[in-house]
């Protein structure tokens, strides 16, 4: 019995036939099983969204997918017990609203299974001190939450909410197109009648535009990680992420109905409508360079594909510059790469529960999808010096608690929960890496005994089943979280627009012809925004003569 399937459901004879129209059936039966115009080496929600457009387009497309399950950091399965769907590592999926893909409804993904659910509060701070700030959908009810600690800081935050939606729109123009079509951000900025105000706060850091903002501490903590930002506050060019509390606070923090996976599953379900395969269990070990041109790759299993048009990764740069000599990648390409330098990494222990965590609030308990402990700025200022020092801190953690089958119960049986601890720790520790082998449960142990500060409800009785990622897990079970990173790599100056991934190749083109690389480790980096797979469209599309305009006006 073959281990191919596809998508990860359907097991059987190796490339059994995908249930296409008899139209595609012919055209599947006249070209070769093993030649395509494109194939795509890893099934990440980026890759998968650059082929849902060239599909779209009328190319032949191949997803070949090393894991047993498409989605990569966009996916959900049942971690601990039957019944209960964890995601494995993104939840909330936020910064994809801004898309055109999800903002205007491009592919019509809601038609291949697609569901958003948008919770209810927003995000949930308690503090030890028994306080606490609810950032709710209605803006005059998150403003009431800090006028409890200071009516300025009440006032700031609307007078910031409103500064940021007059500029999101040149954000996000930015954002979603490749880097060099269009105009840049500073031109932008320049056209803006504050263009020069945000060009300035976008240089400081984001701990001085919040500690000159806020007065309160109990304010400062929640603008500083709701959410928590992946590069250190203090550190200059991170003053956008100052206003991180507001594009949820526009969109919530939506939840893909039955899990994070269901994006990459409708994604996939949109390739196999129009023609495209996509296999799982397939890892790709070589890229195929003849005359010069990447023209497929070879799997593990020593089967290969060829490409006419080209070949689209998504793997981490550090694995794909070991897929073709290195002489092909040129000197300034492997600098880049030899250089690439790790985000914050993660440490998750995910629960089966029969109760949510309930957080006592004023007038009984509060559920929420995503909870934020972060005690106090200086907490949230002393993360970085535990990253560069490989310190592990169970005394006082930083973590986001997420239960989404508070908003969503079909993510678990009837009554029960999932419950996702995810906590920040260095990789790199200074025992070396590996030794998270033999500290992961004492942390994760650590990480739910200060949980319980602050939902004494969680008791071991309430808790069906466990299992912990250390940042080391992390690495093994997605190459993609290189170095435990969730976000693939640092996003500060160094490797953000034009630097990523490296200096010269950010159009998503790289130095060998034929292959292009999207995901991650190119421009805007990680998150849930699509914009990497997008963009990538975009650059394809233009490269073969045509447009993402052009391609949305066929009709299939």
């Amino acid at each position: 019995m073959s281990t191919i399937s596809r998508r990860g459901f359907v097991k059987g004879a190796a490339l059994a036939p995908l249930a296409f129209t008899p139209f595609s059936l012919q055209a599947q039966a006249a070209a070769p099983a093993d030649r395509f115009d494109v194939v795509v080496a890893g099934a990440g929600h980026n890759s998968l969204i650059t082929t849902a457009y060239l599909a779209k387009a009328g190319y032949r497309c191949l997803v070949l997918e090393g894991r047993p399950i498409v989605g990569g950091c966009v996916k959900t399965a049942e971690l601990t017990l039957r019944g209960f769907k964890h995601d494995t590592c993104s939840s909330a999926h936020t910064a994809i609203f801004d898309n055109p893909l999800i903002r205007d409804d491009e592919l019509k993904l809601g038609d291949y299974g697609l569901e958003y659910i948008y919770p209810d509060p927003v995000i949930h701070r308690p503090f030890p001190d028994g306080s606490y700030i609810t950032q709710w959908r209605d803006l005059d009810r998150t403003v009431a939450e800090f006028a409890k600690f200071s009516k300025k800081d009440a006032a700031t935050y609307r007078r910031m909410m409103a500064e940021y939606e007059a500029v999101a729109p040149i954000f996000d123009a930015v954002t979603f197109a490749p880097v060099g079509f269009g105009k840049s951000l500073n031109d932008r900025l320049a056209e803006h009648p504050r263009g020069k105000y945000w060009q300035r706060r976008i240089a400081m850091a984001a701990w001085d535009i919040i500690r000159d903002s806020f007065e309160d501490d109990h304010c400062r903590a929640f603008m500083l990680a709701s959410p928590w930002s992946n590069q250190p506050a203090q550190f200059p060019m991170t003053g956008r992420t100052a206003y991180g509390p507001f594009q949820q606070q526009r969109h919530s923090r939506p939840l893909p109905k039955g899990g994070s996976g269901e994006l990459t599953q409708a994604l996939a379900r949109f390739i196999e409508a129009h023609h495209g395969v996509v296999l799982t269990n397939k890892p790709v070990q070589r890229l195929i360079v003849e005359n010069g041109k990447c023209a497929g790759v070879e799997c593990t299993d020593g089967s290969s594909y060829r490409a006419d048009k080209a070949v689209l990764s998504t793997m981490h740069i550090k694995q794909l510059v070991d897929m073709a000599p290195r002489e092909l990648w040129g000197e300034d390409f492997m600098d880049g790469v030899n250089t690439w330098q790790p985000d914050a990494q993660a440490f998750e222990t995910d629960y089966a529960t029969t109760e949510p965590p309930k957080y006592p609030v004023q007038g009984g308990t509060l559920l929420s999808v995503h909870t934020e402990l972060m005690s106090t700025p200086e907490r949230a200022l002393r993360f970085a010096y535990d990253y560069s020092i490989g310190v592990v801190d169970v005394d006082d953690p930083p973590l986001h608690v997420i239960c989404c089958s508070i908003a969503d119960p079909t993510r678990a049986p009837a009554g029960m929960h999932t419950v996702k601890v995810l906590g920040y720790q260095p990789y790199d520790i200074k025992e070396g890496p590996q030794h998270w082998d033999a500290i992961k449960e004492e942390v994760s142990a650590a990480n739910l005994k200060y949980l319980r500060q602050f939902v004494p409800n969680l008791t071991d009785d309430k808790i069906l089943a466990r299992i912990v990622h250390s940042p080391l897990d992390m690495e093994r079970q997605n190459p993609m979280n290189w170095q435990g990173s969730i976000h693939a790599g640092s996003q500060g100056p160094a490797q953000s627009g034009a630097m990523r991934p490296v200096p010269g190749w950010a159009q998503h083109r790289m130095p060998i012809p034929g292959l292009y690389q999207t995901g991650a480790t190119t421009f805007p980096g990680g998150s849930v925004t699509g914009a990497p797979g997008r963009n990538a469209a975009v650059v394809m599309l233009k490269d073969w003569g045509t447009s993402i305009e052009q391609v949305l006006q066929k009709k299939t």
